[in-house]
């Protein structure tokens, strides 16, 4: 029997772990849609690709915060409660801010010189590089073995891989 780390973390109370848990998936989705407008964007620089990334993740992100609002009171039969608005508005950010690494990619391999579409593959290469990584996390973390770590490694990979190669059949 293995000896336990010497530091085990801690697990994060209820209400934190639900909260990362959000935070995790709004990443997630983030990353996937950003992908996918940077492959379906039909603009002529990277600075315009990234604002069309940054200005359809808000609507979506401004979308979702307010479907949360309308379902709670339809389903609780009275207005929702500014506590409950205001942690919709300031929560789920991460569908935004998670792509900012592969947004940062586009522009820097752009700026150094490189075609708006090879910079958009190499940004799309990021963003699939990145679910994996959450793949693989989310597997790390959800007490899988190590084969349904690799299988939960892929299934992240295999959005991204699907949006490069909607970008390389598109355009």
């Amino acid at each position: 029997m293995a000896a336990p780390p010497p530091h085990p973390t801690p697990k994060p109370a209820p209400a934190d772990a639900a909260q990362q848990e959000e935070a995790t998936a709004a990443g997630i989705y983030g990353i996937i849609i950003s992908a996918a407008v940077m492959a379906a964007a039909h603009t002529t620089s990277a600075i315009a690709t990234d604002v069309a990334v940054l200005v359809t993740l808000i609507i979506y992100w401004a979308a979702e915060r307010y479907s949360r609002i309308v379902a709670e009171r339809i389903f609780q039969g009275q207005r929702p409660s500014w506590h409950t608005v205001r942690d919709q508005v300031t929560s789920g950010w991460e569908m935004v801010t998670a792509s900012f690494i592969p947004l940062a990619v586009l522009a820097v391999v752009r700026l150094a010189g490189a075609s708006l579409r090879t910079a958009t593959i190499v940004a799309l290469v990021c963003s699939t590089v990145l679910l994996c990584m959450a793949g693989w996390r989310v597997g790390e973390h959800g007490r899988l073995s190590r084969l349904e770590q690799v299988v939960s490694t892929l299934v992240a990979g295999a959005f991204g891989a699907a949006i490069i190669m909607l970008k390389t059949l598109l355009h």
